[in-house]
């Protein structure tokens, strides 16, 4: 099994409050970053964690799908990036007739996960 990653697109959260939680769990283990992520008080780590669990969905399921084994356990994530997504542009009316603009940001998501024996392995 090679990496399996899962996207989540248009994240109705801002890059910038999503990239506070996804670095505290880059590079940890699947298990220890599902622990970090329930139990934060960040609204972005229920997004993140929805993402990282369908991650693991995927490897296990690649792995099914090749006739190989695979321990939850020892899986790594390998990638976690947040970028920018379409911004939804609303509007507020403000003094004297005008209205100020305001951008509702989005972002994307993206976590990859593979096995910390064979990434050992390869290097």
């Amino acid at each position: 099994m090679t990496e399996s990653r899962a996207i989540q697109r248009t994240t109705r959260q801002s890059p910038y409050k999503m990239r506070l939680v996804i670095d505290q769990v880059r590079g940890m283990r699947v298990n220890d970053a599902l622990a970090l992520l329930r139990f934060s008080k960040k609204h972005a780590a229920k997004q993140i964690e929805a993402v990282l669990r369908s991650a693991v969905a995927n490897a296990e399921q690649a792995a099914r799908g090749a006739n190989a084994s695979l321990d939850v356990d020892d899986l790594v994530i390998t990638t976690a990036l947040v970028n920018e997504g379409p911004k939804l542009k609303r509007f507020m009316p403000a003094a004297m007739g005008r209205a100020t603009p305001i951008k509702k940001r989005t972002s994307h998501v993206e976590i990859a996960v593979a096995d910390s024996r064979k990434r050992r392995k390869g290097r």
